[in-house]
């Protein structure tokens, strides 16, 4: 589903105008972002949460010429699904 489709789906949803639903969905993800860089778990309680891990630094191989590469140390978003959404997509 792509944000487009998002938008116009809860604009329907709850009958509001498509600009409207779309400044909303755009203060949900600058809220969570603004909770991920200050370090703070998001979660959505039968969703899944979101949360930043720090990765440390490793050598790889380029794949095409096998050189060996230094590959810093940086921070990375991981999102844990939560019971509810497992259970929802696990349904036959």
């Amino acid at each position: 589903m792509s944000r487009k489709e998002l938008v116009r789906d809860l604009a329907k949803k709850f009958e509001l105008p498509i600009g409207k639903t779309n400044e909303i969905i755009t203060a949900l993800l600058e809220s969570i972002t603004k909770g991920l860089i200050k370090g703070k778990a998001v979660t959505f309680v039968g969703f899944g949460s979101f949360a930043v891990k720090k990765r440390s630094a490793r050598q790889g191989r380029n794949p095409q010429t096998g050189d060996v590469l230094k590959i810093p140390a940086h921070k990375v978003i991981k999102f844990s699904a939560g019971k509810a959404l497992k259970e929802s997509i696990n349904r036959k």
